[in-house]
């Protein structure tokens, strides 16, 4: 049985301040001046209340590659950033193509304890693009996959898609798409434009996502099924995922956090920090991005934390690994590109980080409001800090932030999974709920 929690004189995403008390995984009540003999009373004074964090896209890496990183320490690295529930890509080895890879790893998620992790299925057997992976078989599975993804591969072959596409039809499943045409990013290093000319770096274009994209709206369109978009990061893009909402296509989307924020120009450096698959964009793109969330055509925003060891980092541009971690920085960037630049409301975040996510994801249960009768699964964020991001921050196995030395607002002080304290005032407990 769970601790019994009274958290005082929280502020909710609609601006209301509001006691909760949290029993045997919800919360029971809200109300103002509420007690109750023997419960563990967190001041929530000045803290935000905002439903537990859902992220529908993280690399966790295990099983195959835990040198970089592992679902323990990865669920650890999420709950530090506040959230409660994430979906882990396939790209392991072996490839999650299968229900029992599927079930492996949510298994390991259960024994780890800090948040919920629900697998995300291949597309294709190996990611190879070739012949349809078990989509029926993991959905049936105690996993109960629900989105199905190559990413890290583009399901390149149209035929390939649609079959996929109508597949998952039967059971409410979705594809999600990385948009990268295989043919036209051959080498690529960096965004495609005046500075990779300057830096004499192989482009990687706009186009090579935007033409995917085009192709998979008319396809989900033809079929009549759901299509997700993942990592969305070029003007273009939002222009045509506005364009398909407008037609009523079913089709989400999601930013990540970087893409939100860092541009091109971080490349100057050769920092692979800086190297991301898809690429940072122009400042032009930004601003696209932060419009396409702001106004709803992008759905969501989601981490593609991405882990890597650092020899795969700290070496010469052309031979380092794409990716960044994000999870425990992804609130404070959303915080400081789309709320504090009056862009997003508090409200907004709780939409795009956790009741958006969850409804693509099809965990009905997840990313609910704070409010009474719901599980109890929310974090407790500081608005008022502003502090370099440093080293002590990542609570995952790989070190790979783009934003180490960079002053950042905000700070996560609690997180509750269901009942369970991860986060207690600022630290990450060594076991969920292990509170002294």
């Amino acid at each position: 049985m769970n601790e019994v929690l009274l958290v005082r004189g929280a502020e909710l995403a609609d601006g209301t301040r509001t006691d909760l008390l949290v029993q045997d995984g919800i919360i029971a009540e809200t109300g103002s001046g509420l007690d109750m003999p023997g419960a563990r009373v967190i001041d929530a004074s000045g803290l935000i209340a905002l439903p537990g964090l859902v992220d529908l896209h993280v690399h966790f890496r295990e099983p195959g590659f835990e040198a970089s990183e592992t679902i323990l320490t990865g669920s650890r690295a999420a709950a530090a950033g506040g959230f409660t529930t994430v979906f882990t890509m396939p790209n392991t080895s072996p490839v999650a193509d299968t229900a029992g890879v599927v079930e492996q790893e949510l298994a390991l998620g259960e024994a780890a304890g800090y948040v919920t992790v629900q697998p995300i299925g291949a597309v294709t057997i190996g990611q190879k693009g070739e012949r349809l992976a078990e989509l029926g078989a993991m959905a049936t599975s105690r996993a109960r996959v629900r989105v199905f993804s190559d990413d890290g591969f583009c399901v390149w072959d149209p035929v390939i898609m649609r079959r996929a596409l109508e597949y998952v039809k039967a059971f409410g499943g979705v594809i999600a798409q990385h948009a990268q045409d295989p043919r036209l990013t051959e080498g690529a290093q960096m965004n495609e434009g005046v500075v990779s000319a300057e830096l004499g770096l192989a482009g990687w274009p706009a186009v090579a996502e935007e033409a995917i994209i085009a192709r998979d709206v008319l396809l989900a369109e033809h079929v009549g099924s759901r299509l997700h978009v993942c990592h969305l990061s070029t003007a273009g893009s939002v222009d045509i995922i506005r364009w398909a909402k407008k037609r009523g296509i079913d089709v989400t989307a999601e930013v990540t956090p970087h893409h939100l924020l860092l541009t091109e120009d971080r490349v100057r450096g050769y920092d692979a920090r800086f190297k991301v698959n898809p690429p940072l964009r122009t400042s032009e793109d930004v601003e696209a991005v932060r419009e396409g969330l702001a106004d709803g055509t992008i759905d969501i925003v989601a981490t593609d934390h991405a882990p890597h060891p650092s020899e795969t980092k700290a070496c010469e541009w052309q031979a380092a690994a794409h990716g960044m971690v994000g999870l425990e920085s992804a609130l404070r960037i959303v915080h400081g590109t789309m709320v504090d630049t009056g862009r997003m409301t508090w409200n907004d975040v709780a939409r795009t980080m956790s009741a958006t996510p969850a409804r693509i994801g099809s965990l009905s249960e997840h990313g609910t409001p704070v409010a009474a009768g719901q599980p109890a699964s929310f974090t407790l964020y500081d608005p008022a800090p502003a502090r370099t991001f440093s080293v002590n921050d990542l609570r995952g196995r790989s070190r790979n932030s783009p934003y180490l030395g960079e002053e950042l607002p905000g700070e996560v002080r609690w997180t509750i999974n269901r009942g369970t304290v991860t986060v207690a005032d600022g630290v990450l407990l060594e076991t969920p709920g292990a509170l002294s």
